[in-house]
């Protein structure tokens, strides 16, 4: 079979579609034992303590109840695979999902006065046991379940390529018990003498060998880590797999780079890969402004008669409009006009803007106590209803500063893939307020590319969680 450039195209679509569920036994229409229970271990864990905690002392399990149960099970599905972890990452880990999800439903529960029909000893020693005995679960359950799960939920895998791609693959399985995959070696046409000493033990032969090493040893699964630059090497060896009955993965190297939210797409039936995305794509992005929307909204509401009091002082203070806009950077680069309270004494908005630093004395003495409680980032909801900003996201710069930074710093504008946020990652971790050098701003960016990453709703409310705790103390704003 002739084996074109398309027809490679395609196996990269169909790989790289699952290569995030590949290797933990997760396809179309059916999911492993071990995927399953990873999956489900966590809001499992925390619903059956419900059910127990509410039996230990003396109650029993009724409507009230079984609504609690289904929306703990629906914020913590799936569960986290947390494997190659320390007990001091995994207690912090469970700890802080843990304490986003009960945030959750202690707000839900006051705002809607259900939190006065559970007892509260029973939500007190659910609270304290559930991160007990997720962390004793997590601990033991790499040892534990490969022993417990059938055997047959297992698949033996070889990776071809033996280099840095290829031992990263190798070392993930190694690592992960909970992957489902037994790594049989690797498969490379370079000698021992041109390959790592690590992966020496490991060197099965030569590519041309593994067709029928393949048939022999009831391989299950080959994981391609060869360079792309290989095309006519690959096209060969998967003619010769043909004949075999294993699942063929391309682990194409563009993943060695640092990508944001790649992917699989398609154009008419033509495979196209998304090396750099928003993650709001599709139901993703509903789910984003919907979070906006009513968030925004309650926020908006509750904030009304703060906000009155707070335009009051600013136009007390000193002359001036009340409301301060700036242009900024928003969804792709666009400009939008952001509001926030007047803090100072002068309205900067040309081509050289410069930050607020410490006892900086175009701030007001009332700027700066909006400032540093954040109460001058309120009008900003405003923006967020009118579709312009997210409640947590990237902070806009001003364009001055973009223009600045996107020539010192690699990346830079990729945070303009999603809306700009009242609050972010970078924020809750340091990086709010002033931000005097390269480095600093590096960071601050570092942080909003990894947000780009690992998006997901838990996130969004464990950082408008710690924001609050931010503006309390009041770290580096001025």
């Amino acid at each position: 079979m002739h084996h074109d450039s398309r027809e490679l195209s395609a196996v990269l679509a169909s790989s790289l579609a699952r290569r995030s569920g590949a290797a933990a036994g997760v396809r179309r229409g059916q999911i492993s034992g071990l995927s399953f229970l990873r999956m489900t271990i966590d809001p499992a864990v925390a619903v059956i303590l419900y059910c127990v905690t509410l039996f230990s002392f003396g109650y029993w399990v009724g409507g009230r109840d079984l609504l609690l149960c289904l929306l703990v099970f629906s914020l913590m599905f799936p569960g986290a695979t947390r494997a190659a972890i320390s007990r001091r990452g995994l207690l912090k880990e469970i700890l802080a999902g843990w304490t986003v999800v009960a945030g959750i439903l202690v707000l839900f529960g006051w705002a809607t006065t259900y939190i006065v029909e559970f007892p509260p000893e029973v939500l007190i020693a659910w609270s304290i046991a559930v991160p007990a005995t997720l962390f004793v679960v997590h601990w033991t359950l790499p040892y534990v379940a490969p022993r417990v799960v059938q055997k047959e939920n297992f698949r033996t895998a070889v990776v071809v390529g033996a280099n840095e791609l290829g031992h990263r693959l190798a070392r993930q399985f190694h690592a992960n018990t909970l992957l489902g995959v037994r790594f049989a070696g690797y498969f490379d046409d370079r000698g021992a003498d041109r390959l790592s000493p690590l992966v020496h033990a490991d060197l099965r032969g030569p590519m041309l060998e593994l067709p029928q090493y393949v048939k022999e040893h009831n391989i299950g699964a080959i994981f391609i880590a060869l360079p792309m630059s290989s095309q006519p090497r690959i096209a060969q060896l998967l003619e010769a797999l043909y004949d075999t009955t294993a699942s063929v993965y391309f682990v194409p190297d563009i993943f060695i780079y640092d990508l944001i939210q790649a992917r699989i797409d398609d154009i008419d039936g033509l495979p196209v890969v998304a090396v750099c995305e928003s993650p709001f794509y599709g139901v993703s992005g509903l789910v984003k402004r919907l979070e906006d929307l009513i968030a925004g909204s309650l926020i908006l509401a509750l904030a009304a008669p703060l906000m009155l009091a707070v335009a009051i002082g600013v136009k007390l203070s000193s002359p001036g409009p009340v409301l301060f806009k700036q242009r900024r950077y928003g969804l792709d680069g666009k400009e939008i006009v952001v509001y926030k309270f007047r803090s100072m004494r002068v309205q900067e908005d040309g081509p050289n803007v410069v930050q607020a630093t410490r006892n900086d004395p175009r701030v007001t003495r009332f700027g700066a106590f909006i400032r540093r409680t954040s109460l001058d980032e309120l009008p900003q909801f405003i923006n967020v209803l009118q579709g312009r900003m997210s409640i947590v996201g990237p902070r806009p710069h001003a364009v001055s500063h973009n223009e600045q930074y996107r020539k010192l710093i690699r990346g830079y504008m990729i945070r303009h893939k999603v809306k700009p946020g009242m609050t972010g990652l970078a924020q809750v971790h340091g990086y709010r307020g002033e931000t005097d050098n390269v480095d600093k701003m590096k960071g601050r960016v570092e942080l909003d590319l990894e947000y780009l990453r690992h998006w997901s709703l838990r996130l969004d409310l464990a950082v408008i969680l710690k924001t609050f705790v931010v503006v309390i103390t009041g770290r580096n704003a001025y």
